[in-house]
């Protein structure tokens, strides 16, 4: 699966059987790719979010002051304070066991295809230090990430045999973002060589619209190249596993305090 992840986010699998997914589009025949089918699916905002999350939180200013004065982005700035936040690097993601995100702040795409859901939130003090504003933010990308093995597994229901994620956009620069997705979905995450890997895209495209190269197949092969692959971390995966279950859980507590509202 290709997953385009910026303002919000693009979910590609190809396929060559036509496969109908329910909350995800397609199938569609040679869309992206010439004699295989495409399946789509979505995050209505993603990029968008964790900026929504991150800016609107007290202590905002705090932390743009102090990303200023070390010279790094906001970003990577939280990244490192939450490494100091943790007992060591490899366990920065349990920060989070009591705080959980569900991420539909402006409805979901994919793959409950619900625009009425909202956003939630579980775990919340009355503190408001940057503590709380990384773990509040470490909790957002995780919530993402579960948006994402959501829609893998409908994909897999569907009958898509998804073993690998190819990471590309604005959020893949963000190595919290990528880490979290390979241990969340349990699966590699591949990141391209050259960064700005859409610009590539157009350029296999003109390179085939040329006749540089016979295929997008032969294009993407000649064009293109692995950069870096994160590995999940197995020792995260009971974690993940039961931070999942409440995520899916938060979903039926929205739709069940709905019902009570309207009976």
């Amino acid at each position: 699966m290709a997953i385009i992840c910026g303002t919000s986010s693009c979910h590609m699998a190809v396929s060559t059987q036509a496969l109908f997914v329910p909350g995800v589009w397609g199938p569609y025949l040679s869309a992206m790719l010439p004699g295989l089918w495409l399946n789509e699916g979505g995050q209505s905002a993603t990029g968008r979010l964790v900026d929504h999350m991150v800016k609107g939180h007290t202590a905002y200013t705090q932390l743009k002051e102090q990303a200023d004065s070390s010279g790094k982005h906001i970003y990577s700035y939280l990244n490192f304070h939450l490494e100091q936040m943790a007992t060591d690097a490899t366990h920065v993601e349990q920060l989070t066991a009591g705080l959980h995100v569900w991420p539909d702040f402006h409805g979901n795409r994919s793959p409950l295809a619900d625009q009425t859901l909202k956003g939630m939130v579980v775990g919340l003090t009355l503190s408001q230090t940057l503590d709380d504003l990384a773990l509040l933010y470490l909790a957002t990308l995780q919530a993402i990430a579960f948006g994402t093995r959501h829609i893998i597994d409908a994909m897999k229901e569907a009958g898509h045999d998804i073993t690998t994620l190819f990471l590309c956009g604005g959020l893949s620069k963000n190595a919290l973002f990528v880490h979290t997705h390979a241990n969340t979905t349990g699966l590699p995450v591949v990141l391209p060589a050259e960064r700005e890997a859409v610009l590539v895209g157009a350029a296999v495209l003109g390179a085939c619209a040329s006749s540089d190269y016979s295929s997008i197949q032969e294009a993407m092969e000649k064009m293109t190249e692995i950069g870096h692959v994160v590995r999940p971390n197995n020792e995260l995966e009971s974690f993940y596993r039961k931070k999942y279950a409440v995520f899916l859980r938060l979903y039926n507590h929205q739709k069940e305090y709905l019902k009570l509202m309207q009976d």
